[in-house]
Order: C-alpha cells, then sequence, then structure tokens
C-alpha cells in the first residue's frame, strides 16, 4: 500500500463543517421569546373564539330576560279611562309634555270603584278623563316596558361584554409580558454577576 493511500498518510487536515442551525430556526430566539409568541398566539385564538361567543351569548341572555319583563308587565297591566278628579298644578313655564301628578278614579273590573293618583303628561289631559295603565290588583303603574328596551338591552349588555373580553386580552397579554420580562431581568443580572469579574479582571490586568 502506497503512503498516498495510507489512511493515516500525513497531510492538511479536512476543515470541519460548521453547524448551521435548522433552516427557519432564529440562534437569538430565547427560551422566553417563544413562550411568550406561544402564549401570545393562544392568547389571540382565545380572544377569536371567545369574543363573539361571550358577546353574543350574554347579548341574548339579557334580550331574552328583559323579553320576559316586557311579556309580564304586558299580561298584568292594562290601559283603562279614569276621571281626574283634581286638577295638575303644573309650575309656570312647564312643557306640555311634563309630567305632572293628578288624583283620578276609576272602575275595576271588579266593579268598584277606585281611586290612586298617576303622572300624566299635561298635554294628554284634554279633558276631565285621562288613559292610565292598572294592574290586576287595581294600582297604577307605569306603561309597560317597550320591546324596543330589550333589544337596546340585548345590545348593550353585548357590546359591554365585548369590551371586556378585549380588556382581558390586553391584560392577560401585558401579564405575560411582566412575567417573562421579570425573568429575563434576573437571568440578566445572574449572567452578569458571572461576567463581570471576568471583564473587569481583563480590564484591570
Amino acid at each position: 500500500m502506497s503512503t498516498q493511500d495510507s489512511p493515516h498518510a500525513s497531510g492538511p487536515d479536512r476543515p470541519h463543517q460548521e453547524q448551521h442551525p435548522p433552516k427557519g430556526a432564529n440562534p437569538l430566539r430565547r427560551t422566553s421569546d417563544r413562550v411568550e409568541a406561544w402564549c401570545s398566539g393562544l392568547l389571540l385564538l382565545v380572544l377569536a373564539l371567545g369574543l363573539p361567543v361571550a358577546s353574543v351569548s350574554a347579548g341574548l341572555a339579557a334580550y331574552e330576560s328583559t323579553m320576559r319583563t316586557v311579556q309580564a308587565q304586558s299580561a298584568e297591566r292594562h290601559l283603562t279611562t279614569a276621571r281626574v278628579t283634581s286638577a295638575p298644578q303644573a309650575a309656570p313655564g312647564s312643557a306640555a309634555d311634563e309630567k305632572q301628578t293628578v288624583r283620578v278614579s276609576w272602575t275595576g273590573k271588579d266593579g268598584r270603584q277606585r281611586t290612586g293618583t298617576a303622572r300624566v303628561p299635561l298635554d294628554k289631559i284634554a279633558g276631565p278623563t285621562v288613559r292610565i295603565w292598572v294592574d290586576r290588583e287595581g294600582t297604577v303603574q307605569d306603561p309597560p316596558m317597550p320591546a324596543s328596551k330589550a333589544t337596546a338591552t340585548g345590545w348593550l349588555t353585548g357590546g359591554l361584554t365585548a369590551v371586556g373580553v378585549y380588556a382581558g386580552f390586553v391584560a392577560g397579554r401585558k401579564g405575560v409580558r411582566l412575567a417573562l420580562n421579570r425573568r429575563r431581568y434576573a437571568q440578566w443580572d445572574a449572567e452578569w454577576d458571572l461576567v463581570e469579574p471576568l471583564w473587569s479582571a481583563r480590564f484591570h490586568g
């Protein structure tokens, strides 16, 4: 076997192949950076899925609850014609649609004569009688809640819920970043405690 063919022949060493990080990986990316990115992605997913579900659910729940109140009031209260027994004491300069308290009397469904007070706008008192709302017990009540109030309550509740969910997302994201930053600062301090004496020795040496 010739010297050229010998596996132990002297010659220049082959250069070592450099170790490259996996394709697409950032060698400067710390573990805390990956944790922060993973938590941010998770929070974004929760926001994307949770915000519409929470806001719609809360809005529908508020709408249905208010509609039950609307239906209950509409079933329990009815309009009746009452006779005005005392003139309203309107203050000077009062608007026509401003409500004033007047004494009224009316005949209930049971045929009994009833009396009470009602707040009625001045422009609704066109004569000796006025239309008032009373319940089954014959007590003067406010008009039943309109169905539009239930719709408005549903939209308002849904909107406030969406704002609350988004605020929770922002707070959660800031909390994760604050916790990770504290960990990073602690790691930097620990590493500096190890490196600083070496640098100081080289500088003063």
